[in-house]
């Protein structure tokens, strides 16, 4: 299909790694013309992320490198929006940090069309280079790691609430008011909660999936999942009724834990729940070994055990330290 006027944006910081095989990829195939503008927002890369970009745009005029002082990735779609927007009816967010599939960019552009969608979402499949990568990529993709959540690792195709960003409608983004550039995790969610009250529909796309680098290590991994506790907690906030179930299991799990513990020494009992859930991460990784055949299966347990009780820790943390304001139609940005 003719793909519309598009804005491609990628925000980075020190992925020089990563940043020529994801525009190669990204822009394979795209007509070289005015329609497509592919931008680079970087956060001040030290890596030399900025001059492979540079060298790269000497052959691809639709490739363009942008400055992102503010150095979150929200701030880098609203600015790249800000200056290169104007005449693009199609907003394309990817990551430099991820795998993309052949024509990514026609497939997205089609299924907006085909599903009469605002935005089209897609799954992640966690992939790993390393045993402790491939055992947090086993256990992302199940209900323990994710609580069930439609996009990650999903295969089932429909109308959602919240997913991973790929592609906008230029007006839905610009109506919602861009990312919330306050967030610095979740920024997507949020985005998604004025989206969805302002009438536009979120498709989750099955057939179109990128892959997915999980952190490096636990310490990265518990960053990352704290951030992601204090977004969420903010977002509910300003978002009242968007929490879901799985998302109070796990700072309620921890909750019940540590009281659990507290009172061990005069109730004995109270240490099943501790117990039990100590069972279930080492049952699933004894599942995930027997699945992929590997011991690495054997890491996952701990994995999900950094990854619950920082994103709660995150949670109580927000709750304690940030405030928020409801949010409500008036504050939208008129198309």
């Amino acid at each position: 299909m003719t793909v519309p006027p598009t804005l491609i944006v990628i925000p980075t910081l020190n992925e020089a790694s990563h940043i020529g095989e994801v525009v190669t990829s990204l822009l394979s195939g795209l007509p070289d013309d005015e329609g497509i503008t592919m931008v680079v927002a970087d956060g001040g890369s030290t890596d030399g992320t900025q001059d492979i970009v540079m060298s790269m745009a000497q052959s691809r005029p639709q490739l363009k490198l942008l400055s992102n002082p503010k150095r979150l990735q929200s701030a880098a779609i609203n600015l790249a929006v800000q200056h290169f927007g104007q005449g693009r009816e199609l907003l394309v967010r990817c990551d430099a940090h991820a795998s993309y599939p052949p024509k990514f960019v026609e497939r997205l552009c089609h299924s907006l069309e085909a599903n009469q969608a605002d935005a089209v979402v897609v799954p992640m499949d966690s992939i790993g280079d390393t045993p402790l990568r491939q055992a947090i990529a086993w256990v992302s993709d199940t209900p323990v790691g994710s609580g069930g959540s439609a996009h990650r690792g999903g295969k089932q195709s429909g109308f959602v609430d919240h997913g991973h960003h790929a592609a906008f409608r230029m007006a839905s983004f610009c109506r919602a008011g861009g990312y919330d550039e306050s967030f610095s995790h979740n920024e997507d969610a949020e985005l998604d909660c004025r989206q969805r009250v302002l009438g536009s529909r979120i498709f989750l796309d099955s057939t179109i999936r990128i892959g997915y680098w999980p952190r490096a290590d636990l310490g990265g991994l518990w960053r990352q999942y704290f951030n992601y506790g204090v977004g969420r907690s903010r977002t509910i906030r300003k978002h009242p009724g968007s929490m879901r179930l799985r998302q109070c299991a796990v700072p309620a799990h921890l909750l019940l834990s540590v009281v659990a513990l507290l009172i061990a020494p005069w109730f004995a009992w109270a240490l099943w729940w501790p117990a039990f859930y100590l069972t279930v991460l080492l049952g699933v990784g004894v599942a995930l070994s027997f699945k992929h055949r590997s011991w690495v299966g054997l890491l996952a347990g701990p994995a999900a055990f950094v990854m619950h009780t920082a994103w709660a820790l995150g949670f109580f943390k927000g709750l304690l330290v940030h405030r928020e304001s409801p949010w409500s139609m008036t504050t939208a940005v008129p198309s």
